[in-house]
C-alpha cells in the first residue's frame, strides 16, 4: 500500500459510529464500516509515517484485517515484517538518522515489548523520535469477536503494559475505545517529534481496533512537533563576545550533524572566526575530515588549552574523572536541551546556557560575531597555525601507524579502515557499533556516519545498515561491527529482511573473539590487578569463534572470512561488487585485540 495516492476525497468531520461500550455486534465481515484499525493506519500514512516495522502476533488480527481491506484509494504506511524486535528497533532508528523522518514499529503485546527496550534506550538517549505500538491482549473473555480465544490471553496481561517502557519515552498512553484514533496518533507524533526528541509508546487493545471507528471533530494535517525556537539574541550576544575576547575558543560537538544544514553553519563559522572544532564522542558526522578547522576526535588535550568552551550538542564533551576545561576558562554549552532534562543526573559545567535550535544559534553566532570587532583581536593567525600543525602532525602519525601495521596478520583495525576508505564512496553511509573507529575513517558528507550510542544496548548497528538502505537506496551501507555486537544484532533476522526487502548491504565483523569493552573496563579499574596478569582473562573471551560470514549465506547473500592483511583490499573489492549488484555481504575479518 506503501506509495499509494490519497483520492482528495476527505471522510466528513465528526463521522463514523461512536460506541458506548465494546460492541458485541461488530462482524469481523462487516466491511461497510471503517474499523478502528483503518482509522489508525490512515492517520500515520496521512502525518507521514511511510514504514512500519512490525513482528505481528494475535493482537495484529484488526491491522491484518485493514490492510487487506485497503483498494488502494487509502495511503496506508507500508508494513515490513521483521522477525526480531530488537532489528525493528533499529531499522526505525537508522531510517531516522540517514533521512530525518520518523517511523513506527509494532510489536506484539507484554512479549514484544520486552524484546524492543534496548532500542527504546538507544532511542532516548539518541533523541531520535519514534512511534512503538504493541498490541495489548484482548480485554474481555467472552461477548465480542476480538475477544480472548487462546490460552496465552490470559498469561500476556499486565497490570500497566506502559509501566515496562516509561522511563524510556516521552509519552505512553492506550487507545480507549470511543476515542479518535487520529487525534491520538497525532499527539504521538507531535510529542516524539518537539524538542528533545524521543520514542513514545502506545497500546491497542485488540476490541478497540477491531471495533467502528470514531473520529476528530477536525482534522488538522500539520508539520510534526513543535519546532525549537531561536535562541534568545541577548544571549546569543552574550556568546559571541567571550568568543571575541578568547586567545584560544574550542567547539565541542557529538551530534551536531544530525541537521545537515548546521553541518554547514559549522563550517562557516569555524572557519571565518578560526575556531577549532573537536568531535567528542562523536555519533553523527559534524564536520568534514579535511575541513582547515577539524581537530580530530579526543578532547582532552585541546579542552585544557582552551579559554573558551562552545559545547555544541554534547552531552559528555569531556569524562570528569579524567579532567576538563581549565578553572578560568568560560564554557557556553548550545542545544536544544542544553541541561539534559531526561537523565536522571549530570553536572553542567557551564557559565552561559543557550536553549534552542543549535543550527540556528550557529547562524546567529555568525552574525553577531560578525559585527563585533573584537572578534578580529590578533589570536586568530596564531590559531590557524597550531590548528594546522597538530593536522599535520595527526596525518604524519596516522601514515605512520599504516606503515606499521599493513602487514601485520590478524589485521589491524587502523588498515582495515585504511582500505575502507580506499573502497568506499564518497557518500557512502558507515555505520560503526565497535568496529571501525571514526578516527580513522575520511568523511566529507552529512548523514554519513552513525556511531557507539550512549546507551551501549549492543546490536544496533545491523538493523540501522538496514534502515539506513531503506532511506537512501542509492547510497552505499557498510556497518562495522565487532564479534559480540554481531551476535547481539540478530544476525539472522537482520539478513532475512536484507533479502526480503532487496537492501543490500556490506557487513563487516571486526572479530577479536573477545568482549573489548569489558576487558578494557578491567584494566581501566585494576592495570596492575590478577586479571591483568592472567593468560585468559575471565568473562572476556567469545572461542571459539563462529563462521559468521556463513550466516549470510543461508539468506542468499555473499560471506567470505578474511584473515591476512594482504587479503583485506581484495575482500573489500568483492564484496562491494555484490553489494552494489543487489546482493547482501559479509566480511568476517580477524582483527588484533584492541588492547
Amino acid at each position: 500500500m506503501h506509495g499509494l495516492a490519497l483520492t482528495g476525497v476527505r471522510r466528513p468531520v465528526g463521522s463514523g459510529h461512536t460506541p458506548t461500550g465494546l460492541d458485541k455486534n461488530v462482524s469481523s465481515t462487516d466491511t461497510t464500516k471503517e474499523m478502528t484499525a483503518e482509522a489508525y493506519l490512515t492517520r500515520l500514512g496521512e502525518r507521514g509515517i511511510d514504514f512500519v516495522f512490525a513482528n505481528a502476533g494475535t493482537d495484529f488480527a484488526p491491522i491484518v484485517e485493514g490492510i487487506s481491506r485497503n483498494t488502494g484509494n487509502t495511503k496506508f504506511p507500508k508494513f515490513i515484517t521483521v522477525p526480531h524486535e530488537n532489528v525493528a528497533m533499529a531499522m526505525a532508528h537508522g531510517y531516522y538518522r540517514t533521512c530525518g523522518k520518523p517511523a513506527a514499529v509494532m510489536v506484539h503485546v507484554t512479549v514484544g515489548t520486552a524484546n524492543t527496550i534496548c532500542g527504546l534506550m538507544n532511542a532516548a538517549r539518541d533523541n531520535v523520535p519514534l512511534l512503538l505500538a504493541a498490541g495489548r491482549t484482548p480485554i474481555t473473555e467472552t461477548g465480542h469477536i476480538a475477544s480472548r480465544n487462546r490460552s496465552i490471553h490470559w498469561g500476556q496481561e499486565s497490570f500497566d503494559q506502559g509501566g515496562m517502557v516509561r522511563e524510556f519515552v516521552k509519552w505512553d498512553y492506550e487507545l480507549r475505545d470511543g476515542q479518535p484514533a487520529d487525534a491520538v496518533v497525532d499527539r504521538a507524533l507531535d510529542i516524539m517529534m518537539s524538542e528533545p526528541r524521543g520514542p513514545v509508546y502506545l497500546t491497542l487493545p485488540r476490541e478497540v481496533l477491531a471495533n467502528p471507528a470514531t473520529h476528530s471533530r477536525r482534522s488538522n494535517i500539520r508539520p510534526l512537533g513543535v519546532a525549537a525556537p531561536e535562541p534568545a539574541r541577548r544571549v546569543i550576544e552574550e556568546a559571541a563576545a567571550m568568543i571575541a575576547k578568547a586567545e584560544f575558543p574550542l567547539i565541542v560537538t557529538s551530534t551536531i550533524g544530525r541537521d545537515p544544514a548546521a553541518v554547514i553553519e559549522l563550517g562557516k563559522l569555524a572557519n571565518e572566526f578560526t575556531i577549532p572544532v573537536v568531535q567528542a564522542e562523536a555519533r553523527d558526522f559534524n564536520l568534514p575530515t579535511d575541513h582547515p578547522m577539524h581537530l580530530g576526535f579526543e578532547a582532552g588535550p585541546w579542552v585544557k588549552k582552551a579559554d573558551v568552551v562552545i559545547v555544541l550538542d554534547s552531552v559528555i564533551p569531556w569524562i570528569p574523572l579524567s579532567g576538563g576545561p581549565r578553572a578560568d576558562a568560560k564554557i557556553i554549552n548550545i542545544s536544544a536541551d542544553p541541561l539534559t532534562t531526561r537523565y536522571p543526573f549530570k553536572e553542567i559545567e557551564a557559565d552561559l546556557l543557550v536553549q534552542g535550535d543549535p543550527c540556528a544559534a550557529l547562524r546567529l553566532l555568525r552574525e553577531a560575531l560578525g559585527a563585533n570587532a573584537k572578534a578580529k583581536n590578533g589570536a586568530a593567525d596564531a590559531r590557524r597555525k597550531a590548528v594546522a600543525t597538530a593536522r599535520d602532525e595527526n596525518a604524519a602519525k596516522r601514515k605512520k601507524l599504516i606503515e606499521s601495521v599493513k602487514d601485520q596478520s590478524p589485521v589491524h583495525l587502523a588498515y582495515l579502515a585504511h582500505c575502507l576508505n580506499q573502497v568506499k564512496s564518497k557518500d557512502a553511509i558507515v555505520i560503526s557499533e565497535l568496529g571501525v573507529p571514526l578516527a580513522a575513517l575520511d568523511m566529507t558528507e552529512p548523514r554519513s556516519y552513525m556511531g557507539n550510542l550512549l546507551s551501549g544496548g549492543l546490536g544496533f548497528g545491523l538493523g540501522a545498515a538496514l534502515g539506513a538502505k531503506l532511506a537512501a537506496p542509492d547510497r552505499d551501507v557498510i556497518t562495522t561491527v565487532g564479534d559480540g555486537s554481531y551476535m547481539f544484532g540478530n544476525p539472522l533476522p537482520y539478513h532475512y529482511v536484507g533479502r526480503s526487502e532487496s537492501l543490500p548491504t556490506l557487513t563487516i565483523v571486526a572479530n577479536n573473539a573477545m568482549w573489548g569493552a569489558v576487558r578494557q573496563s578491567t584494566l581501566d579499574v585494576y592495570p596492575e590487578g590478577k586479571a591483568a596478569k592472567a593468560n585468559i582473562m575471565p568473562l572476556t573471551e567469545l572461542r571459539p569463534s563462529p563462521d559468521f560470514e556463513k550466516v549470510v549465506e543461508s539468506c542468499g547473500g555473499y560471506g567470505e572470512k578474511v584473515e591476512t592483511a594482504d587479503a583485506v583490499m581484495p575482500a573489500l573489492e568483492r564484496a562491494l561488487d555484490k553489494v552494489r549488484s543487489g546482493t547482501p555481504a559479509t566480511l568476517n575479518v580477524m582483527t588484533r585485540p584492541r588492547h
